[in-house]
C-alpha cells in the first residue's frame, strides 16, 4: 500500500509510442502521465505539436542550445522549457494559447488583467464665449 487514501494513487506512467490520436497525445493530461511518440523530422514534430488544439506548456530537452532555441520560438505554446521541468516564474507571463486559456496571470501582463483603464481630456485654456 503506498499510504494514500483508500488507495487512491496514480504511479508516473511513461507512454511510449503513443498513437498520434489517442488521448493522451489530444487532450490536456493533468497527472503523472507522459506520451512519447517519435517523430521522422523536426519539422514533423513542429507540425505535430502546433497541430494540436492545447497549448499551455511544451519542454525541449537538448545539448544544442542554438537548435532548442529555434525549435522553442516556432512552438505554439504558451510557455517552452528548455532543459527544465519547470515553465513558471513570479515575474514572467503564465498562460496557454489555444484551448489551453485566454489572458495571463503573473508578471506584468498578469497584472493587466485587474486594471481599469481610464481616458480623461481637459481643456488648460478657457473655453471662448
Amino acid at each position: 500500500m503506498d499510504g494514500s487514501p483508500d488507495g487512491l494513487f496514480f504511479e508516473p506512467t511513461l507512454l511510449d509510442d503513443a498513437p498520434l490520436h489517442s488521448l493522451p497525445m489530444t487532450e490536456e493530461t493533468y497527472g503523472p502521465v507522459a506520451a512519447m511518440h517519435r517523430c521522422r523530422s523536426l519539422e514533423e514534430l513542429i507540425s505535430i505539436s502546433n497541430g494540436l488544439r492545447f497549448g499551455l506548456a511544451a519542454y525541449v530537452y537538448s545539448q544544442d542550445l542554438e537548435r532548442a532555441w529555434a525549435l522553442a520560438d516556432r512552438l505554439e505554446f504558451g510557455a517552452v522549457g528548455i532543459n527544465v521541468s519547470d515553465t513558471s516564474e513570479l515575474q514572467a507571463p503564465f498562460g496557454g494559447w489555444k484551448l489551453s486559456g485566454f489572458g495571463r496571470e503573473l508578471g506584468p501582463e498578469g497584472l493587466r488583467t485587474f486594471l481599469e483603464p481610464k481616458h480623461i481630456k481637459m481643456r488648460v485654456d478657457p473655453v471662448p464665449r
